[in-house]
C-alpha cells in the first residue's frame, strides 16, 4: 500500500522531510533497528530528479546506527566514476558505491514463464523472461532496501521506477536482453505512457513470485516545470506496493505528458553532464515521436555526445546496423547472431528509428559528422546550432523564430509529447 504521498509544490527543504518520515515509517512497518540497509538509486541519467540528494540524506539517517551500502542501478549503462559518484551522492563514502556487473555479477532465481509472457504481450513475444539479478542485492542478507527514483513516462515500461530498479537497475544480461525485446515487439507508441505495459505486466508477477520477501520500500518522486520553466518536485510517493507506482504513475501522466497538434520542428537539448551516448540520448527520439508530423525535424543538441552505445561491442553493432528501421533490423535480427545475443541493442535499434516518418538531426559535441550519419541521423554542427537555438533565449513550448516556428524541450527524459490521437489511455 502507499504509505503516504504528499502532491503540491515541494521545495528541498519539504522533500527532505518527506525522506526523514519515510525513514521513520520503515522502522515502524520494517525493520525498528537495522544493522545492514541498502539504498537503490536511478544513475547519472537522472540525477536532474534529485535521487542523488535525496539518497545522500537516507544514507544520513541511517549510516548512524547501520552499515549502508549503495549501488547505483546501473541497468547495462556505463558505470559512474568516482567523480560522478560525488558529484550526484555527496558525501556518501566512495567504497560504500557499488557497481552493478550486468554480465558477471548477476544470477538467475527464476523466470516469468513463456505462457505469461506470451498472454501478457499478446502472442507478440514468445520467451520466458528469466529473473535474473545482482548477487550483492540477493547475498547482502539486507534488514531494509530502499528504492529511490523518478517517475515519467518510459518508452519500455509506460513509466519508469518501481520495479524496475530491480529488473533493468540491477538486472543481468539474460533478464534484460529478453525484456527489451519483448517491449520492442508491443510497440515503443504503445508503452509510452501506459501504466501497465506487457513489461511491467512481467515484471509485477517477477516481484510477486520472488522478491515478496525483501524488506524493502519505494520512494518515488514526481516533476514538472514550474512557472519559471524549471524542474520541481511534485509529488512524492512512499510505499511498498504496486499502488505505490499507480498513484505516483496517475500523477506523473497528469503533469508529464504534453499534448500538442503535430509538430514540424523541435529542438531538444540533453544535457552536456548526463548523456553520453545515443543509447541514452535517443530519449528526445522517444519522449517526442509521439508528437512529430510526417516530414517533420527533430534536431537534438547534444554537447556530451561522445559514442553510441554504452558497451564497446553494443557501439559495435550499432555502427554496423545503425538505426534503420523495425523491417530491417528485425530481418537482421533472425539471421545475425550477435543481433540474438545482444537483443537488447536490437530493440535498441528499433527504438531509435522514425521508420522514415520524419527527420532526426543531431548536433553532437564529440560525434564526426561521418560517423553521425553512419548510423542514419543527419548532422548538424554544434557550434551553428547552439549560436542560432540561445539556450538563454529559448523557452519551452513555442518560439517564433526569425525565419521558423521551432518547439523547444529543454530536459526530453523529463516528460512525454504526443498527439491527442496517439495518448496512451489504459
Amino acid at each position: 500500500m502507499t504509505w503516504f504521498a504528499a502532491e503540491g509544490h515541494l521545495s528541498r527543504e519539504k522533500v527532505v522531510e518527506l525522506v526523514h518520515r519515510a525513514a521513520e515509517e520503515a522502522r515502524e512497518r520494517i525493520c525498528k533497528d537495522p544493522k545492514r540497509v541498502l539504498l537503490l538509486p536511478p544513475d547519472i541519467t537522472r540525477a536532474h530528479s534529485g535521487a542523488g540528494w535525496i539518497t545522500e540524506e537516507f544514507y544520513k539517517i541511517f549510516s548512524k546506527t547501520a552499515e549502508v551500502h549503495l549501488i547505483p542501478t546501473l541497468g547495462q549503462h556505463v558505470p559512474h566514476t568516482d567523480e560522478q559518484n560525488r558529484w550526484m551522492f555527496g558525501s556518501v563514502p566512495l567504497d560504500h558505491i557499488h557497481v552493478h556487473d550486468w554480465r558477471d555479477g548477476s544470477r538467475t532465481i527464476g523466470e516469468v514463464p513463456q505462457d505469461f509472457v506470451e498472454e501478457a504481450t499478446k502472442g507478440k513475444a514468445n520467451w520466458a523472461i528469466p529473473v535474473s539479478l545482482d548477487n550483492f542485492l540477493l547475498d547482502g542478507k539486507w534488514d531494509l532496501i530502499i528504492n529511490v527514483g523518478h517517475v515519467v513516462p518510459h518508452e519500455v515500461l509506460g513509466f519508469a521506477n518501481h520495479n524496475k530498479n530491480y529488473f533493468i537497475g540491477l538486472g543481468g544480461k539474460p533478464m534484460i536482453c529478453a525484456s527489451h525485446m519483448a517491449a520492442a515487439c508491443c510497440g515503443i507508441e504503445n508503452n509510452l505512457g501506459t501504466l501497465i505495459t506487457p513489461l511491467r505486466a512481467c515484471y509485477n508477477k517477477a516481484e510477486n513470485d520472488y522478491l515478496g520477501g525483501l524488506p524493502d520500500f519505494y520512494f518515488e518522486v514526481v516533476m514538472a516545470y514550474n512557472q519559471q520553466g524549471k524542474l520541481a518536485h511534485t509529488g512524492v510517493f512512499v510505499g511498498d506496493d504496486l499502488d505505490t507506482y499507480l498513484d505516483a504513475a496517475r500523477a506523473s501522466r497528469r503533469q508529464n505528458i504534453t499534448i500538442v497538434p503535430p509538430l514540424r520542428k523541435v529542438v531538444a537539448v540533453m544535457q552536456g553532464d548526463e548523456f553520453y551516448s545515443t543509447w541514452v540520448a535517443n530519449k528526445a527520439i522517444y519522449r517526442t515521436r509521439k508528437a512529430m508530423a510526417d516530414g517533420g525535424e527533430l534536431l537534438i543538441i547534444a554537447p556530451g555526445l561522445k559514442r553510441f552505445g554504452e558497451q564497446e561491442d553494443v557501439d559495435k553493432v550499432i555502427r554496423k546496423y545503425g538505426y534503420t528501421g523495425t523491417e530491417n533490423i528485425m530481418k537482421q535480427w533472425k539471421k545475425r547472431a550477435v543481433l540474438q545475443d545482444l537483443t537488447h541493442a536490437t530493440a535498441h535499434l528499433i527504438h531509435g528509428s522514425s521508420e522514415g516518418r520524419f527527420k532526426i538531426t543531431y548536433a553532437p559535441g564529440h560525434l564526426t559528422k561521418q560517423e553521425i550519419e553512419s548510423v542514419g541521423f543527419n548532422y548538424a554542427d554544434i557550434e551553428v546550432v547552439q549560436e542560432h537555438y540561445k539556450a538563454s533565449q529559448m523557452r519551452n513550448g513555442f518560439n517564433e523564430m526569425r525565419y521558423e516556428r521551432v518547439y523547444y524541450i529543454s530536459t526530453p527524459s523529463a516528460g512525454l509529447w504526443t498527439t491527442a490521437d496517439k495518448l496512451n489511455n489504459d
